[in-house]
């Protein structure tokens, strides 16, 4: 998972226009990469010169492959309907066990 808080609209948007091109969106600024070590050493490559290490921050969090996925609030979408957009390991049913 990769976070970040970018201080100049400009700025935010060159990187999120970077970040599209090798994550997927979760919401305007959290994206999720799955990849090798490589790929988010490439990512994050790809990112550092659009940012101001004085002022933005990037943040990424390994997530566990077969972690809890909660949520909390109204859900996006009705219940049964999964966002293909991610890749199939993600879209695992926790309850399942899978």
């Amino acid at each position: 998972m990769i976070g970040y808080d970018i201080t100049q609209p400009r700025r935010l948007q060159r990187v999120h226009r970077a970040m599209v091109d090798r994550a997927t969106p979760i919401e305007y600024s959290i994206f999720l990469l799955v990849g090798s070590e490589r790929d988010l050493a490439e990512c994050l490559a790809a990112v550092r010169p659009l940012i101001d290490s004085r002022t933005d921050d990037v943040r990424c969090y390994p997530l566990p492959l077969r972690g809890l996925q909660e949520r909390i609030g109204r859900a996006t979408l009705p219940d049964g309907i999964q966002w293909t957009a991610l890749p199939a390991g993600v879209l695992l049913d926790p309850r399942s066990g899978a």
